[in-house]
């Protein structure tokens, strides 16, 4: 599938994106109209399943909010083999800081598991909320921290649990799109088998755990 072109991205001036609003207004202490100005000048994508965001070598010139929808971000090494880096389900982020804040060819691919509804934000526009809005760069260092935090504790557990631990966190993480994932994505996320995740549910069924 094409990647979706940031020429034919359409303004919402006509739609509500009451979900970006209210994430805005839960996360930044600033006024309504303020809020409005942001919306009317984001860009929103209606992405098609198995459409990609990004794919690898490309420059990642956007930070992704989705409103509805999931995402994926995934890397394929020179096997051929796929590794899941993270899922993006609505009211989340994504990008790839290194790309887009380095200036390099992207090592990942980011495509839609669902149809979704996307929101853009380009770096231009992130950089003049940053000037425009007092509490926007507290709000970005935050988004900041966490994804550090987030790949901290990804590494933490890929070196040092085992695949029921690592399983049990993914729920945790990730509590409302276990249905929506294949099971051979989440194994890939896990760094383990499916074989390995099929048997992981098993023993947690015999547990009466639900998940």
């Amino acid at each position: 599938m094409p990647r979706p072109n940031a020429a034919n991205l359409s303004l919402p001036k006509t739609m509500k994106h009451t979900t970006f609003k209210t994430f805005l207004t839960s996360n930044l202490m600033i006024e309504e109209k303020e809020i409005i100005s942001i919306l009317e000048n984001c860009k929103v994508k209606q992405v098609k399943k198995d459409e990609f965001l990004l794919r690898k070598n490309e420059h990642c010139s956007h930070t992704f909010f989705v409103e509805k929808g999931l995402l994926r971000q995934y890397s394929i090494d020179n096997k051929g083999k796929e590794h899941v880096l993270s899922f993006t389900p609505e009211n989340w982020f994504v990008t790839d800081r290194e790309s887009s804040y380095f200036n390099q060819p992207s090592a990942y691919y980011i495509q839609a598991l669902e149809d979704s509804q996307v929101i853009f934000l380009d770096e231009s526009f992130i950089q003049m909320l940053s000037n425009k809005v007092p509490h926007f760069t507290d709000f970005n260092n935050r988004l900041l921290h966490n994804h550090i935090r987030h790949l901290q504790n990804r590494i933490n557990l890929l070196l040092s649990t085992n695949a029921e631990d690592r399983y049990l966190q993914f729920v945790k993480m990730y509590p409302d799109i276990l249905l929506r994932v294949p099971q051979t994505m989440v194994a890939s996320y896990l760094g383990i088998t499916p074989e390995s995740l099929s048997r992981v549910r098993k023993e947690l069924a015999k547990k009466n755990f639900k998940g």
